[in-house]
């Protein structure tokens, strides 16, 4: 798998867009940022690219952040989205949480919130692509031990069957 870090970065300002993406790629050279001015040219972005990562503001003409998250979970709902916004507040935050948001980020600060901001996006995408593989694993895994001859059982810590294949 590349290490390269596609990212999906929709804001509505022309401006604060092209910094944050030049910030976001300097901060992290493995992320590349991929931008839109609304949550409709985003969903067209994810329909046509491969992104593993959403940062969206929140505040946008049309659909708003939460919004926009929605749309994206019902299309990938694994995809880690973090809502970076200038005019958030506890409320939105919460809602934010509440609407399964990976993270959720203020954009006031100095150039130290670009760095937070790309942190996250890497720390989030590598913790995904490590349940991606390790789903593949107990996939792989279960697939032999279905197929075995010998009796094959798993067990937790509280000695509970968590997997028997056909042999048990």
């Amino acid at each position: 798998m590349s290490d390269r870090i596609p990212v999906l970065l929709v804001d509505d300002d022309p401006d604060l867009r092209a910094v944050t993406a030049s910030f976001l790629e300097r901060e992290a050279d493995r992320i590349a940022v991929e931008t839109a001015p609304d949550a409709a040219a985003g969903l067209d972005v994810l329909a046509d690219r491969d992104v593993e990562c959403v940062v969206s503001d929140y505040e946008m003409p049309g659909r708003d952040g939460l919004a926009f998250l929605d749309a994206v979970r019902e299309r990938r709902p694994d995809l880690p989205f973090i809502l970076f916004t200038g005019r958030g507040s506890e409320e939105v935050a919460s809602e934010a949480i509440s609407a399964g948001v990976t993270d959720y980020l203020r954009k006031p600060g100095g150039t130290e919130r670009y760095e937070r901001l790309a942190n996250r996006v890497v720390e989030a995408v590598e913790k995904r692509r490590a349940e991606r593989d390790a789903e593949r694993a107990i996939e792989q895994f279960r697939a032999v031990a279905d197929g075995a001859s010998d009796a094959i059982v798993s067990l937790d810590a509280d000695g509970v069957i968590r997997f028997a294949n056909p042999a048990v």
